[in-house]
């Protein structure tokens, strides 16, 4: 019982506390040859302000060029969204 409630409260404190995360709407673009892309990010709360840094720093691992910063989404829209994302849906 002990090993559950403390697996528990372990996961409660690694969830954070509830909105304390957004999720973003993104255009990016890669050259030779060019290839576009529109993914929905989610981020920390502390990046939800100000999210261009943090989404170019991601997606420029892989090579994107951040184009556009498009809104801000609740959790509804953007699981309304996730096809129009494909395989960009939170993959950064």
């Amino acid at each position: 019982m002990g090993r559950i409630l403390t697996a528990a409260l372990l996961a409660a404190l690694l969830a954070g506390p509830a909105g304390a995360a957004c999720f973003v709407e993104y255009k990016a673009k890669r050259d030779g040859p060019l290839r576009l892309h529109y993914g929905i990010i989610r981020l920390d709360d502390g990046a939800c302000a100000n999210p261009a840094p943090e989404i170019a720093a991601r997606i420029g691992r892989d090579g994107w060029e951040l184009l556009t910063v498009m809104r801000r989404l609740d959790r509804d829209e953007a699981e309304q969204r996730r096809g129009d994302a494909g395989a960009y849906f939170l993959r950064y």
